[in-house]
């Protein structure tokens, strides 16, 4: 089977028993208060807002799922992320974003995760109870490289996809990201779903590489952990590993945890991947 088709047997998987019908309007606990807010105008430019019990303000993580970009794959693959967290006291914003084959892609996909990110803003200026000086990103996979890249906005250049930041991140963890998109794109990781992403290859729209990859933008100048499962074959521990040293030689803090398991552990709430990053999270916030 290819790499493509052992990522699509594994989410279909995880949807399934995760979510039951991979639906994303409502939450499968009762006890949490979530609400839905929109970005844009497009289906896909939402988030769902997880709050715990209590007045906060809460410190946010904001959950991006993966799916190498592409739209098979929705925010449901967060969402027992996202219910976790909030039951452990964070406020959890489950982004959806524009991916592959419904107007997703280059500059959309980065422009709505940062887009989706800055509404915080507004939420908080809304009354909801946010901690804006204590906010990280969570992603796998295809979001762990969205949720390191956000990290890196306030260094974009002005013209960029999500240059400018509303809401400055903290840290991030990444979930098996995919971290090196040049490397990535010469791996063919996800059948090519990079070079897909950023319509061509690196030679040929080299600047566009240059902004989305997040090892081309260290130093970020804030803490990234990067979890990744030893027998990860669709995105290999290498992508964290090129990751780290570079971002280590520029300065930056930045730590490795290889766990045991697949491409799939590291987002199974009940697997003990899940202890390790709940472990690494406060330190990021």
């Amino acid at each position: 089977m290819s790499r493509r088709g052992v990522l699509g047997a594994g989410l279909a998987a995880l949807l399934a028993s995760a979510t039951g019908c991979g639906r994303t309007d409502a939450p499968a606990r009762s006890d949490l208060d979530v609400t839905r807010h929109d970005y844009g105008s497009d289906p896909s430019q939402f988030g769902q807002l997880y709050l715990p019990s209590g007045g906060g303000p809460f410190p946010v993580v904001v959950v991006i799922h993966g799916g190498f970009w592409r739209s098979a794959y929705d925010l449901s693959l967060g969402t027992p992320l996202a219910e976790d967290l909030a039951g452990r006291g964070y406020a959890a914003w489950n982004l959806e974003y524009r991916r592959l084959g419904n107007g997703g892609g280059w500059p959309a996909t980065l422009q709505d995760v940062a887009d989706g990110i800055d509404l915080l803003a507004e939420l908080q200026a809304g009354g909801a109870p946010l901690d804006l000086a204590r906010v990280a990103t969570l992603g796998h996979s295809a979001g762990g490289h969205l949720a390191v890249w956000a990290a890196a906005r306030p260094g974009l250049p002005a013209d960029a996809p999500g240059a400018g930041p509303k809401v400055v991140l903290a840290g991030a963890l990444s979930q098996a990201g995919v971290l090196d998109l040049r490397q990535a794109a010469e791996e063919r990781l996800g059948d090519g779903a990079t070079q897909l992403l950023l319509d061509g290859e690196p030679a040929d729209v080299p600047d566009r590489y240059d902004v989305a990859s997040p090892v081309e933008r260290v130093p970020l100048g804030v803490p990234v952990v990067c979890v990744h499962g030893r027998v990860d074959t669709n995105v290999p521990p290498s992508q964290s590993q090129r990751y780290a040293r570079a971002a280590t030689a520029a300065g930056d803090r930045v730590e490795v945890v290889e766990v045991d398991g697949d491409h799939f552990v590291v987002i199974d709430v009940d697997n003990e991947a899940w202890t390790v990053i709940l472990e690494k999270l406060p330190d990021l916030l």
